[in-house]
């Protein structure tokens, strides 16, 4: 072994034990990538594996002191390379700090260690006739990567975002300092807001080791409704009427027809529309409504389903319950749906809502003048829109990309709407991003981590 990767692997062991630091073949690949299509994997001289916040703290101090970077790491879920190592520094993963601390039925809130997977934070709020409202379409993500990302979904357009639900942290600063922000409360006016300051922060100001979410009361009834159009344009141009019809929703999607053909035969599902009705389709509005009783959940669902009629839809389905949950599922997986049919690249951007039409006109714009194809869906009523860019040259995709990007910034959006900028937007995010904000952005991660080791570089250089 090489002698400092060996003198390193010594201090590490002596925080968190001989079997928690991994080094050289014992790094399974996994901890050297997540999920996305553009950033390579990266060995790190070591994963370091902390039981509790204390064994963080430790950690963090020492890797301050000898001016070593970290990554924190979940379960590897992102899409933007936020987790990736960085080759001369450590991974600091937060698999064994995973408990449910705390169901808080009469505060309606749930206490968490960061890698608590959601699949289990929502079993156990459902327990209790509760629900964690985020669901960003990737189940075996955590709850601290959510916080890491400001992680959003198909839910978002009537609970909002991940930013929306987290009432409190325990963080760990880059020297080991512990911290607690917020706590079991709704609102605070007092000071800084250090908590929303954190979230979405991708791990560059502060290690998250403890997070306090808001739950809402669980409603039993869902109804789905699946509206093929004729044109996208359509589709895009029915949406904020849609929103503004009142009934609010609980998801709101559309899909083009590239990527409804993708995740059905992905899925192996039949939705028994008329194939001649599917021949003529090029996009779908998926809608889900939800209510305490059955009766006043099928009127909102019926009333969203007239007013696609009235707006330009072929047909309108109410589809039966197990259906509408098959689909569901089926969207949430159109990312692997891309990756596996060779998608190059995925992006995110959001636009105002009512900009929706206008974003994806310039897009299929930007996709002819390259020669490229590029295909999606996205969470309609929060105007998030996911593209797939296929095409076989790197350095096109870069551009399509690009101009996809700018063409979201122009139209008053962002570069990320929920999957963050981590390393593999972040040549695009400086380039696009008020040259002012991101001199403020270095100043504030310099407060926090005055050396540099949190996530360095992740989010700009």
């Amino acid at each position: 072994m090489d002698p400092i990767v060996s003198q390193l692997c010594s201090s590490l062991c002596q925080i968190v034990g001989d079997k928690h630091v991994l080094v050289g073949e014992a790094i399974d690949p996994e901890y050297t990538r997540d999920e996305s299509l553009t950033v390579a994997p990266v060995v790190p001289r070591a994963v370091v594996r902390p039981a509790n916040t204390a064994e963080v703290a430790k950690l963090l101090a020492f890797a301050n002191a000898q001016r070593l970077a970290v990554v924190a790491r979940g379960a590897g879920t992102g899409l933007s390379g936020a987790c990736t190592p960085v080759a001369e520094g450590i991974v600091l993963s937060l698999e064994r700090m995973n408990r449910i601390l705390e169901i808080d039925e009469e505060n309606q809130v749930a206490v968490c260690e960061p890698f608590v997977r959601l699949t289990e934070l929502y079993a156990a709020a459902e327990a209790k006739g509760l629900m964690y409202a985020i669901v960003p379409g990737e189940n075996s993500a955590t709850i601290g990567g959510n916080v890491n990302t400001n992680a959003g979904g198909m839910q978002a357009v009537k609970y909002g975002v991940t930013r929306h639900h987290v009432l409190g942290l325990e963080v760990v600063l880059a020297d080991g300092q512990v911290l607690r922000t917020g706590g079991k409360i709704v609102k605070v006016s007092s000071g800084y807001d250090l908590t929303q300051l954190i979230v979405g922060s991708e791990g560059t100001l502060a290690v998250v080791t403890q997070v306090i979410v808001k739950l809402v009361p669980r409603l039993p009834h869902r109804k789905t409704v699946l509206a093929p159009f004729k044109t996208l344009a359509e589709v895009t141009h029915a949406i904020p009427k849609l929103v503004a019809t009142g009934i609010g929703p609980l998801m709101l999607e559309y899909i083009d027809v590239l990527t409804m053909a993708s995740i059905l035969q992905r899925s192996k599902m039949d939705l028994g529309i008329d194939p001649k009705l599917r021949e003529q389709a090029m996009a779908y509005l998926l809608l889900v409504t939800e209510g305490r009783d059955e009766a006043g959940t099928e009127r909102d669902a019926a009333e969203l389903g007239e007013k696609c009629l009235e707006l330009g839809a072929m047909d309108v389905f109410m589809l039966p319950s197990q259906a509408g949950r098959q689909l569901i599922e089926a969207r949430e997986q159109s990312f692997w749906a891309g990756k596996a049919a060779g998608a190059g690249d995925v992006i995110d951007v959001v636009v105002p809502r009512a900009s929706i039409a206008n974003y994806v006109e310039r897009a299929g714009l930007i996709a002819a003048e390259h020669q490229a194809l590029v295909v999606g869906c996205g969470h309609a009523g929060d105007g998030n829109v996911h593209l797939a860019v296929f095409h076989g040259d790197a350095a096109v995709r870069g551009k399509v990309t690009k101009a996809l990007l700018t063409a979201g910034v122009e139209l008053g959006g962002a570069v990320s709407g929920e999957h963050g900028i981590g390393r593999a937007k972040k040549r695009y995010y400086a380039a696009l991003e008020d040259p002012a904000k991101l001199v403020l952005q270095r100043r504030i991660k310099q407060a926090f981590d005055p050396n540099g080791i949190l996530n360095p570089s992740a989010i700009f250089d």
